[in-house]
């Protein structure tokens, strides 16, 4: 009985305690309710604030292969533009190096398959679009953007076709770029009383007299195989013209056509005039052979304007010109880097932002000087060019639109891999015929038939 009398006076102490320590607590929070708020109050709910305003942080993840000569500039000068315009907006650079696009498009494909896509990602305009991420079903719409920001005749009628797909809009045109383009010492020309060449005629005279000084006629850098199938897709052109190039990607022309063989004949006979280090050369390397008066042409997309004037700070017309590319007079072979809306993104709001500012009058003013292509846009200010943006303006808007097959617009990536390969063999093989069939097998197994 006692002990059972002990417990219950143990049981009865530990209640009251109980009782007590809680009555004390709600009185101390009353209190403290009813007091002034201290700085520990404050601290606390600024700390509070800060981590909401952490969590809602805004950022738009660029993914691009720009990352030398004019492109890095021009980019960086996009990017300064959009953080005055969008400070609260984080921009994350996540721009990748080497392959002229090759090892950036790698990285893209295994983001975009895991899940994981960026912001929004640079992207050639035409097949390489459409063919590949929208056939994909990975691209957004843009039609609305198009729409609110007034761009559907800012833009010409063919260069919306070209990031469309059954009349969906899915990437915004920051530039154009022409890939037909012969880029020559002035110094050289002159001094061999030289004139610039327009038809292949002219080419091989100009080539031949040349390399009788010792010069090196036609400088190429082949370390990345895409140069060379620029050089064998401006001879298309040119031995074609515009429509009957175009049909060779709609299969009513063959690969192993005459006119093809004829195409790959005066690749062949270019390429006998080339550096013998071309192998080991990019496409810089190339330009600079003639920047410095080791070669005499370079037959490269006009990114390598940018390249002379913005890197090696050459003037145009003084210290290098430039023609269109053998017998491609009146035609404008197109290369247009664009930008979409990934399926997917964590910030839609913010890339709709940088879209915005890539389609604008500024935004494109302000890249393509750099970069050394002209705008897309038809109302850009031409007077912020060079003599070299505003000839080619005025050639956009004259000339003959085709797509570039080095460059992913006129067919799709499985095809042109396998161009690049013919390409890098024949190169130093110069098999016209075997070439021809290779190119052929590849048109038929990529489906490109009638």
């Amino acid at each position: 009985m006692n002990k059972r009398m002990m417990l219950l006076a143990v049981f009865l102490v530990l209640s009251l305690l109980t009782a007590a320590c809680g009555s004390s607590g709600t009185n101390d929070k009353t209190a403290l309710e009813n007091q002034p708020q201290t700085n520990s109050d404050s601290n606390s709910k600024d700390s509070a604030d800060s981590s909401d305003a952490d969590t809602a942080k805004k950022s738009v993840e660029i993914f691009s292969w720009w990352t030398g000569a004019g492109e890095e500039a021009g980019l960086l000068g996009l990017i300064d533009l959009f953080n005055q315009k969008h400070p609260d907006i984080e921009v994350i650079n996540a721009a990748v190096a080497g392959g002229a696009g090759t090892n950036a498009k790698a990285v893209l494909a295994s983001r975009m398959q895991g899940g994981d896509p960026p912001g929004t990602f640079q992207v050639h305009g035409g097949a390489e679009l459409n063919t590949g991420w929208v056939a994909a079903g990975k691209m957004e719409s843009l039609n609305a953007l198009y729409e609110s920001e007034g761009w559907m005749d800012k833009f010409p009628k063919d260069l919306i076709d070209m990031v469309s797909h059954d009349g969906t809009i899915y990437s915004v045109p920051v530039n154009i770029h022409r890939g037909n383009v012969l880029f020559y010492n002035k110094k050289i020309f002159d001094d061999n009383h030289l004139t610039p060449p327009t038809t292949f005629e002219e080419f091989f005279k100009a080539a031949d007299a040349l390399q009788a000084q010792g010069i090196i006629p036609l400088a190429l850098g082949d370390k990345e195989p895409w140069t060379a199938t620029m050089v064998f897709e401006d001879a298309l052109l040119g031995v074609l013209g515009p429509e009957d190039y175009k049909q060779l990607f709609t299969g009513e022309i063959a690969f192993d056509d005459a006119k093809v063989k004829d195409a790959l004949e005066k690749t062949k006979r270019m390429f006998s005039y080339i550096n013998e280090d071309h192998a080991a050369r990019n496409w810089q390397d190339a330009a600079q052979l003639v920047a410095n008066g080791q070669a005499a042409m370079n037959i490269m997309g006009d990114w390598a304007k940018g390249y002379f004037t913005t890197d090696l700070k050459l003037q145009p017309n003084v210290d290098f010109g430039w023609i269109a590319t053998p017998d491609t007079g009146g035609s404008f072979m197109v290369i247009t880097d664009t930008f979409g809306l990934p399926k997917g993104v964590k910030d839609a709001n913010s890339v709709d932002e940088w879209l915005k500012v890539l389609g604008s009058v500024e935004g494109q003013d302000i890249f393509n000087p750099l970069k050394g292509s002209i705008p897309a846009r038809v109302d850009a200010d031409s007077s912020k060019y060079d003599v070299y943006g505003q000839s080619t303006i005025a050639d956009f808007k004259q000339s003959s639109l085709t797509p570039s097959l080095a460059h992913g617009s006129a067919a799709a990536e499985g095809f042109l891999t396998q161009v690049n390969q013919v390409m890098t063999i024949f190169v130093t093989k110069g098999d016209v015929d075997q070439a021809a069939k290779s190119l052929r097998d590849a048109q038929v197994s990529s489906g490109i038939v009638k």
